[in-house]
């Protein structure tokens, strides 16, 4: 269509959906029962929001069920894909999926959660399990003493306790 025939306020800023959390590719999305039960909830209120959508402005309205049902349809690919991983079946003698491990690094005690891509947050002491040191840190048992490679660094790293 010639833009002579288009209003300029007809112009739609083109709806940009923000992206979930990383998973590489052929990478299984395991999540804990606490991660499967976080992503549900997001859907219920993602669901929720979208039909309590009150705005009288059709353009704004049409604005909004975009990202919301773009939003739906990346939690719906990552929920087909989530493989839930029970700590109950977990190996509790060394690091594995949805441990809480706390460690020596550098001479400074920490503790994290490897959880899945979604439920990873720092603040909360959580981390991706595909995360450099989660890696680093699979398999090992208390007591173990490793180095971790970040970069050009390297860190010593005692585990100290794991907790399921």
């Amino acid at each position: 269509m010639s833009r002579g025939f288009v209003k300029e306020s007809d112009q739609e800023e083109p709806i940009v959906v923000p992206p979930r959390a990383a998973l590489p590719e052929k990478e299984i999305n395991y999540v804990t029962p606490y991660g499967k039960n976080q992503l549900e909830k997001e859907k219920n209120t993602l669901e929720k929001q979208r039909t309590e959508l009150d705005t009288k402005d059709e353009t704004q309205r049409r604005r909004e069920l975009s990202l919301i049902d773009g939003k739906l349809k990346l939690l719906g690919e990552r929920l087909k894909t989530a493989q839930v991983i029970l700590p109950a079946n977990q190996n509790h003698n060394e690091v594995r999926f949805g441990a809480r491990v706390k460690f020596k690094m550098n001479g400074n005690v920490q503790e994290f959660q490897i959880v899945g891509v979604d439920e990873a947050n720092v603040k909360e002491k959580k981390i991706a399990f595909i995360s450099p040191l989660a890696k680093a840190m699979t398999s090992k048992k208390e007591g173990d003493k490793f180095e971790f490679h970040l970069g050009e660094e390297s860190r010593p790293v005692e585990i100290l306790k794991i907790n399921y």
